[in-house]
């Protein structure tokens, strides 16, 4: 039996991971460098009812079979809210951080090595990198946005699912951002969000409406769609227009 590593864990995230993990990890051990637990699920943000279960799974060397034979398991553990993985090889971490600093960024903050060697925690971002990620993303968002006010069609329930899925991607956008400003981002949202709202001396209470929205704790009426959306998108602006302002 493969020495898989939970302590530290939430009871839920055990119980719904740990015989995934196992499945895994026990049948194609040897292939495996690496498993990390990484986002929400590390922290005490993590909510049962409406949060993912992310994993990465790095394997020694690439192996098209090990993805095939995984993939029907997806249908079965998604239920119970455990995301599909993501897989890498140690070379591609290393080839790809100049490309995607600010999710590897994120990735190396917020981890949790289940199996194998920790090779997160030696991830080295360049700042130049993540400035002009940061800046790609902002711009990105601002976009998202749109896109997403107009596909709603005054929907209510659409535009809340689509607010909802959009926030998830803002964190750690705002963690590099908070990085590149010279200040250590926090693990928390919540944290996150107050971080970046004194780093940058922009009211961001709108993104903890959203966060409190995707949470359950309040919802998305219609008398307040327009103000919502409005106040969503013109805070996006003003951050990017923070970013771009930068000299990193």
């Amino acid at each position: 039996m493969a020495d898989i590593k939970l302590e530290g864990l939430s009871p839920a995230v055990v119980e719904k991971t740990a015989p995934f993990l196992a499945e895994v990890i026990n049948n194609y051990s040897e292939n495996i460098h690496s498993v990390y637990i990484v986002g929400s699920a590390v922290t005490a943000d993590y909510n049962e009812k409406t949060s993912d279960i992310n994993s990465i799974f790095v394997l020694k060397k690439m192996d098209l079979r090990f993805i095939e034979v995984i993939a029907p398991l997806g249908k079965r553990y998604k239920k119970k809210g455990v995301a599909a993985p993501l897989i890498m090889t140690p070379e591609y971490i290393m080839r790809s951080v100049d490309v995607f600093p600010v999710e590897f960024h994120d990735f190396k903050l917020i981890h949790q090595t289940v199996f194998g060697e920790d090779i997160l925690n030696g991830i080295d971002v360049r700042m130049t990198d993540l400035r002009h990620q940061c800046e790609r993303e902002i711009k990105s968002k601002l976009i998202g946005l749109v896109q997403a006010y107009i596909a709603s069609q005054g929907d209510r329930r659409i535009l809340t699912e689509r607010f909802m899925n959009l926030i998830t991607g803002y964190m750690p956008l705002f963690r590099g951002i908070i990085m590149l400003m010279g200040k250590k981002p926090p693990i928390l949202k919540n944290d996150v969000i107050s971080e970046l709202s004194a780093a940058t001396g922009i009211n961001a209470d709108i993104f903890r409406r959203i966060l409190d929205i995707k949470r359950g704790r309040l919802k998305l009426t219609k008398d307040v769609m327009n103000t919502v959306f409005e106040e969503y998108y013109e805070t996006t602006e003003r951050i990017g227009k923070v970013i771009d302002d930068l000299q990193v």
